[in-house]
């Protein structure tokens, strides 16, 4: 039986840079950092300090993918066409201001949704990441 989720995948290009991101400017902490003794692979997370229970792996794409997958995500990375995750912000405009300031670049800025107030940031290797300020509706506040 699943009990709950545990682990987001993000790709990043550069693990180190987007950990530093992660904490320094969106306020996660670290969790783990491994890298093989051979240097194959390293398995970063970080999470954020009021959900502890959920990591977010920092992975840079390889194996398992094929060479041409990895490739294929890189570049949709460079084109800023990949979804990251979602987070709840108690005040969006208020976030916004803060990141922007920051330098964290914005897709678009708060507007109002039917379901909350909502703005689209880019991480460092290009994610997207949705913030939402939540307030209750029904399927009549899309009409």
């Amino acid at each position: 039986m699943i009990t709950n989720i545990s682990i987001v995948d993000i790709t990043v290009k550069d693990i180190d840079e987007s950990k530093a991101f992660y904490i320094d400017i969106l306020g996660f902490e670290e969790h783990t950092d491994i890298t093989l003794p051979d240097g194959s692979y390293r398995w970063c997370t970080v999470k954020h300090p009021n959900q502890p229970e959920i990591e977010v792996h920092l992975g840079r794409p390889g194996p398992p993918y094929s060479p041409e997958m990895a490739d294929a995500m890189l570049r949709a990375l460079d084109e800023g066409g990949m979804f990251a995750i979602g987070l709840r912000v108690d005040d969006c405009r208020k976030t916004y201001e803060e990141l922007t300031a920051k330098g964290v670049e914005f897709v678009n800025a708060p507007d109002e949704r039917p379901y909350g107030v909502e703005a689209v940031a880019r991480d460092n290797s290009g994610n997207w990441l949705v913030m939402i300020e939540p307030r209750a509706f029904t399927p009549e506040s899309f009409s």
